[in-house]
């Protein structure tokens, strides 16, 4: 896919309306109380908040059924004054309804889409299809985080509200606490900076995001195009290091590979067990690693706070010992 495939939905600006929908786990989870700081943080970017007919709809997986999922999508690209669409929570279920999607109707209905971690399959799968930009960042849930959340919403407006190129700064502290139990003992870790595993400079489009929920994606329709791409990976604490491995092996033997420019990964939670060491040893096993720039421990993906990019926009990295340059561009 080229870049000039690509298109950007309209930019963000105060007084839109957004809309929630639950395409992996069901909303029923959230507190009243937790949604209305997700309603106030969201409030303070001047955005409205709606939500789908069936955010609440839950079976024995804790989500929906697909065509009570596709319904709520399809009415909201119905909905002329939405313009935001946001993933109510992660799951593992989003990948089910990309056989269900009304392609044509989502191309004539360009929005903004937002939500990270099993949403990672959809954004992807939309941007594979359609062209259309997408957006790896904060779900409607994460809008519910007190402390250490001012990062999260920089860049949430960096790239949802305004178009200029922007340099991501990584975050001074990180996070893998379970916030949303606790909102007020929270434990906070400075951010040692990034992990230059093979140093370097690249341009491309930026990609992927959680990797087990991206894989759903191998060998399909729905994939996205790997050539002259940055690729974002990351993952979430259920992920060890063997299985981590092996889900980079299948990345790797991925259809066009050979012609990615760059790899980002996200920091791992402490829980993974994948520390610095860990990583460098899985990576020096793939000679094809030491072609293109890789860098580990950016401030994306399941630690927080986050920052956001777009799916089908373009980064720039450019790599040296112990420095790592983000710039993030949709053209």
């Amino acid at each position: 896919m080229s870049q000039d495939f690509a298109f950007i939905p309209a930019k963000l600006k105060e007084g839109d309306l957004a809309r929630v929908i639950s395409f992996g786990l069901s909303l029923k989870g959230a507190s009243l109380p937790q949604r209305e700081i997700c309603n106030a943080n969201l409030a303070r970017l001047g955005i409205r908040v709606s939500f789908g007919k069936h955010v609440e709809d839950s079976d024995e997986f804790d989500t929906s059924p697909i065509a009570a999922r596709i319904e709520d999508l399809h009415s909201t690209l119905q909905d002329s004054e939405v313009k935001l669409i946001l993933s109510g929570l992660g799951g593992m279920n989003a990948a089910q309804i990309l056989r269900s999607v009304d392609w044509k109707l989502l191309s004539e209905n360009p929005k903004i889409f937002c939500g990270f971690s099993d949403m990672a399959a959809l954004v992807n799968a939309i941007h594979a299809k359609t062209g259309l930009i997408t957006y790896y960042g904060p779900f409607y849930g994460t809008f519910g985080m007190q402390k250490g959340f001012e990062y999260m919403l920089d860049s949430f407006d960096k790239c949802l509200f305004h178009s200029e190129p922007y340099l991501v700064e990584q975050s001074p502290i990180w996070s893998d606490d379970a916030w949303w139990l606790d909102q007020e003992n929270r434990t906070f870790h400075e951010n040692p900076g990034p992990l230059v595993f093979t140093e370097g400079y690249a341009e491309g489009r930026l990609i992927g995001g959680h990797l087990t929920s991206f894989a759903t994606l191998f060998g399909t329709e729905f994939f996205p195009d790997l050539s002259d791409s940055i690729l974002m990976v990351e993952e979430n604490s259920e992920i060890r290091p063997r299985s981590f491995d092996r889900l980079l092996q299948s990345l790797l033997y991925q259809k066009g590979f050979e012609k990615v420019k760059a790899i980002l990964i996200g920091r791992f939670t402490r829980a993974t067990g994948i520390t610095n060491e860990i990583l460098v040893t899985i990576l020096k096993n793939y000679p094809e690693l030491s072609r293109v720039p890789v860098v580990a421990n950016l401030s994306f993906g399941h630690t927080y706070p986050q920052f956001t990019f777009p799916v089908g926009g373009i980064g720039r990295i450019e790599a040296k010992s112990g420095t790592a340059i983000l710039e993030i561009k949709e053209r």
